[in-house]
C-alpha cells in the first residue's frame, strides 16, 4: 500500500490525468493500489517545488512585522510614515528606497518625525536611516549608514531573539505559494538557527545553510562540506555555501562598476581579487561552494576572475551588471547566476538614472541563459517578497502593474522562470517535493502569474500547505 496517491494529476505536457503514488517520500510512479491517504486534485496541475535560492530569512521573518515605508517618495513621506505609527518603544520600518530623491536623509529629520528610537531600514539592506535616540540605543551613529555600518546596526537590531512563532508563521506564507525549500545566507550561524527550529518541529522547508567569512574555519573544521546533510534533521537541512559581499548596492551607488554614476565614482570593492581567491580556494578544497556577491560589472568581472583562478564551484549573487563578454564566462566555468528578477522591477528607474546607457545589459536573463549558463531564481527578501511566483512573473514579463515592459528582450519562458525555480522532477524515483497549482501558469497574464494560487504542497510526501 502506498503511503499517499494523488488521484487525477495533470502533469506539464500530458494531456491525460494521472494517479501519482508516494511512498517513503519519493515519487514510485502510477498507483496500481490503493494507498493510506488519498488526495483528489481533479486534474490540477502537478510541478517539482519551488525554491527560493536567495533568502535572509530571519530578516525576512522580522521584517513581516515592521512598518513598510516602501511607497515613501521623499524623505517627508518617509517620515510623515513614522509620525502616523502607533508603536511604543523601539520602532523599526523597512522598504524605503532614497536614491532617487530630491533630498537626502538625515538624523535631524528623522528625530522631529519620532523622537523615540527609530530605525528605517532600506529596501535593499544596504543602508539604515537611524535617528539619535536609536544610534545611543544601537551604540552607533545616528543619520543615513551605508554597507558595513547598516550592516552592523542590522545586526544590532536582531540580536534581540527572534520568536519561534514568527519563524513557523513565515515558513507556513512560504508552503503556501509553493516553496519547498530555500538557500538561506542570513547574517548568523543558520546551521544552529535550522537545527534549532527543525528540532522545536518548525519542518516545512529544506534549507540549504549558508554562511559567511567569519565561520569558516569553524565549517571547515567541523568538515561541513556544501550538499552534506546536518545530523538530527531528517534530510531537511543540509550545509550551504560560503557567502562573500564584494561590493555594494545600485541605491547606495556601492555596487562596483565599470564607468563612472552620475555624481563620480564608481563604487566599492569590499574584497580584491587576491584576497576573494584566496578565500575560495580554502572553501574549495573543503569541498564547500561559493556564493560571491557580486552586482556592478567590475565586480562582476572579479568574481568571475575569483571563480577562474580557484577553481571553485558555485554561485555569483544578483550579477545585475554585466559587461557584453562576462554571460559566456558564467557558462564557460560553471557558475551559476543567482538572480533576482524582481529586483529588476523595484529599481528599474534608478537604474535608468544611475546606469544610464548600460541598462541594455542590466538584468541580462536572456543574455544568460542563450550564452548557456545556468540560471536560478530568488527573491533575496526581505529586499523581495519570500514569494517564487513574483519572481517567476517578474522574469517573464519584466513589468508589472500597468508599465511597459522594461527590457523585454531579456524575458524568459515560462518554461525557462519555473525549471529555474525547480530542482527534480514529476517522475518515478523522485523525491516528492511539489507543488499543485489551482491555474495553470502558462495561460496567466503579468498580474495572474505573480499571484497564482497554490492548491497543495508537499515536501517529501508531507503534506506542508493545502487550499483544496
Amino acid at each position: 500500500m502506498h503511503d499517499l496517491i494523488l488521484r487525477d494529476a495533470r502533469l506539464p505536457g500530458r494531456d491525460a490525468p494521472v494517479d501519482l503514488a508516494i511512498h517513503a517520500g519519493r515519487i514510485v510512479g502510477a498507483a496500481t493500489s490503493r494507498g493510506r491517504e488519498e488526495v483528489a486534485l481533479d486534474g490540477r496541475l502537478v510541478i517539482p517545488g519551488l525554491w527560493d535560492a536567495h533568502v535572509h530569512f530571519g530578516q525576512w521573518a522580522r521584517t513581516r512585522g515592521r512598518l513598510d515605508v516602501s511607497a515613501a517618495g521623499s524623505v517627508a513621506e518617509a517620515c510623515a510614515t513614522v509620525r502616523a505609527a502607533t508603536a511604543d518603544g523601539l520602532l523599526i520600518g523597512f522598504g524605503f528606497r532614497w536614491a532617487t530623491w530630491a533630498d537626502a536623509p538625515t538624523a535631524a529629520a528623522l528625530d522631529e518625525a519620532r523622537p523615540a528610537p527609530t530605525v528605517l531600514l532600506s529596501g535593499d539592506l544596504h543602508t539604515a536611516w537611524v535617528n539619535t535616540a536609536a544610534a545611543r540605543e544601537l551604540g552607533c551613529r545616528a543619520g543615513l549608514l551605508r554597507e558595513d555600518e547598516a550592516f552592523a546596526a542590522e545586526r544590532a537590531l536582531d540580536a534581540s531573539p527572534l520568536p519561534q512563532a514568527a519563524v513557523q508563521d513565515a515558513v507556513r506564507a512560504a508552503s503556501s505559494r509553493g516553496v519547498v525549500g530555500i538557500v538561506d545566507l542570513e547574517f548568523a550561524d543558520t546551521v544552529e538557527q535550522w537545527s534549532a527550529r527543525m528540532g522545536a518541529g518548525i519542518d516545512g522547508l529544506r534549507v540549504s545553510a549558508g554562511f559567511y567569512p567569519d565561520l569558516l574555519d569553524a565549517r571547515i573544521a567541523a568538515g561541513a562540506r556544501t550538499g552534506v546533510e546536518v545530523d538530527g534533521t531528517r534530510g531537511l537541512l543540509t550545509h550551504g555555501p560560503l557567502k562573500v559581499i564584494t561590493d555594494g548596492s545600485l541605491n547606495t551607488r556601492t555596487a562596483h562598476c565599470t564607468d563612472p554614476y552620475p555624481d563620480g565614482g564608481v563604487g566599492v570593492q569590499n574584497v580584491d581579487l587576491d584576497a576573494l581567491t584566496a578565500l575560495m580556494r580554502r572553501a574549495t578544497a573543503a569541498v564547500i561552494h561559493c556564493a560571491i556577491h557580486a552586482i556592478g560589472d567590475a565586480a562582476n568581472a572579479i568574481a568571475l576572475d575569483a571563480f577562474d583562478a580557484s577553481g571553485a564551484r558555485g554561485t555569483i549573487e544578483h550579477a545585475q551588471l554585466l559587461a557584453d563578454s562576462d554571460a559566456a564566462r558564467f557558462a564557460a566555468l560553471g557558475v551559476t547566476a543567482s538572480v533576482q528578477p524582481e529586483h529588476a522591477l523595484d529599481d528599474r528607474d534608478v537604474a535608468d538614472e544611475l546606469w544610464t546607457g548600460r541598462t541594455g545589459r542590466a538584468f541580462p536573463l536572456r543574455t544568460l541563459l542563450d550564452a548557456g549558463a545556468r540560471v536560478a531564481l530568488g527573491s533575496d527578501a526581505p529586499v523581495a517578497p519570500l514569494d517564487p511566483w513574483i519572481a517567476i512573473g517578474a522574469a517573464v514579463h519584466r513589468t508589472r502593474g500597468d508599465r511597459a515592459a522594461w527590457h523585454a528582450e531579456h524575458a524568459l519562458t515560462v518554461d525557462e522562470a519555473i525549471a529555474a525555480s525547480t530542482r527534480g522532477a514529476v517522475a518515478p524515483g523522485e523525491v516528492a517535493d511539489l507543488a499543485v497549482l489551482d491555474a495553470d501558469p502558462w495561460e496567466a497574464g503579468a498580474d495572474a502569474l505573480r499571484a497564482l494560487p497554490v492548491a497543495l504542497t508537499l515536501v517529501g510526501g508531507r503534506v506542508t500547505h493545502a487550499a483544496l
